[in-house]
């Protein structure tokens, strides 16, 4: 059971591009009550230096999460990589609530065996009796992922997302020359690889919902085409290369259809596009702009951005029957609409008072809050498990992404270190 998850992350690691300079995360804020837990380095019974440390990239992970406080390794009283050694009242003297240990043994064919287990402190018992992984030497980070997800889920009965990964586009060069790279990472950053790279803009990158394959605008010649594009392979097909406008991509829920931007007939509208009959369906006739489209969990709406009111907000088209109603009233403008996985919070781009932040509304009751305190926010994007927020923003004169719970509470960077970093778009779940 556990390998049969696995396969289907490992799949995407077979890019032929070269990989670039890795985000780097900067936490700037957490939750105000953190879980104190120790997450202790990993038994090795081997010579030769493991890849990667799997405690490590554990540890990170919860840090980042903003729900958890990691004891630091230089105050651990002890080391222990079987429960039989663990001495709990070491860890109670560290007030550690949980306490992770896991071990690494060497295979043949060059695998290794990594198990773990998760300890409850006050009651000295297991919450996650031994359990084991056994992965090859490129697949380290990954093996981590899947543990800390497990102990996420374990500890908050939330599934966890460090398995999911981002893509981004970045530009390097003067701004006369400037490259575009569209890249995806890891959720934390680390191992990016370059999907595609272009002299011309590259925008509004999407992933259908097996997480299998992208899309994403690419100008050639100065006129935006939009392509699907599969990872593991990198074959890439053109399907949209109108007059005009193409652009905005996004998948449907059931991976068959696509939503896009069209202005063949002389003014944005939305439409839909059956990827496996290419058959086109005019969705809005409006003469005010229509734009960047985004489906609802269950595939019947598709919220969006019209200025049919004046200023842009956010609309909600039924796919049936072509209704449309207002959704955003708060606000000078609210664009670039993206809602949570249970269908309850509507997250855009709010502008007040001359400040693009990023705002959160309830469905249900209306309410809006805003979640970023930094400047010129853009492009959000949720995480598959509704919790945290993925967005461009401008730090320091430099275009980077940033994170952010749905709460607003837990808040953390991730900056390059090569040129200004754009349009992100995180991952589902792989299936």
């Amino acid at each position: 059971m556990l390998k049969r998850c696995l396969s289907a992350v490992f799949v995407f690691f077979f890019f032929v591009s070269t990989a670039k300079a890795q985000l780097v995360i900067e936490i700037t804020s957490g939750a105000d009550q953190l879980l104190p837990i120790a997450v202790v380095p990993f038994g090795y019974d081997g010579v030769e230096a493991l890849p990667e440390d799997i405690a490590q990239i554990v540890q990170d992970d919860l840090a980042r999460s903003g729900l958890f406080q990691p004891i630091p390794r230089s105050n651990m009283l002890s080391m222990p990589s079987k429960e039989e050694d663990v001495f709990y009242r070491d860890w109670r003297l560290l007030k550690s609530d949980y306490v992770v240990i896991g071990s690494v043994k060497k295979l043949p064919n060059n695998k290794y065996r990594i198990g773990f287990e998760l300890l409850n402190v006050l009651s000295q018992k297991p919450v996650q009796k031994h359990s084991s992984i056994d992965v090859g030497v490129n697949n380290f980070r990954d093996a981590a992922h899947y543990i800390s997800d497990k102990i996420y889920e374990l500890l908050t009965g939330s599934r966890g997302a460090f398995s999911t990964r981002i893509l981004y586009v970045t530009a390097e060069g003067d701004r006369k020359s400037p490259l575009f790279r569209l890249q995806v990472a890891d959720a934390d950053g680390h191992r990016p690889q370059v999907v595609v790279e272009s002299k011309e803009p590259i925008l509004s990158p999407s992933w259908s919902s097996d997480g299998r394959k992208i899309a994403y605008v690419m100008f050639r010649n100065r006129r935006p085409n939009i392509f699907i594009q599969e990872l593991a392979s990198g074959k890439r097909q053109q399907i949209a290369q109108f007059r005009g406008l193409n652009g905005a991509p996004a998948w449907s829920p059931d991976g068959k259809k696509l939503a896009i931007v069209l202005s063949k007939d002389n003014n944005p509208e939305i439409y839909t596009l059956d990827i496996a009959t290419q058959k086109l369906e005019r969705m809005t006739n409006h003469y005010a702009i229509d734009t960047e489209p985004s489906w609802e969990p269950d595939g019947k709406g598709i919220v969006f951005t019209s200025d049919r009111g004046g200023n842009p907000q956010i609309y909600r088209l039924d796919v049936n029957s072509k209704q449309v109603e207002r959704v955003t009233f708060e606000g000078d403008l609210n664009t670039r609409a993206r809602m949570t996985p249970d269908g309850r919070y509507l997250v855009t781009v709010q502008k007040n008072d001359g400040n693009y932040h990023i705002a959160l509304q309830d469905m249900k009751t209306g309410r809006v809050q805003i979640l970023t305190e930094t400047y010129l926010d853009e492009s959000p994007s949720i995480a598959p498990n509704g919790s945290m927020v993925i967005y461009a923003t401008t730090y320091k004169g430099k275009g980077i992404l940033a994170v952010v719970s749905v709460d607003g509470l837990v808040k953390y960077r991730l900056p390059s270190a090569d040129g200004d970093v754009r349009e992100p778009s995180w991952s589902p779940y792989f299936k």
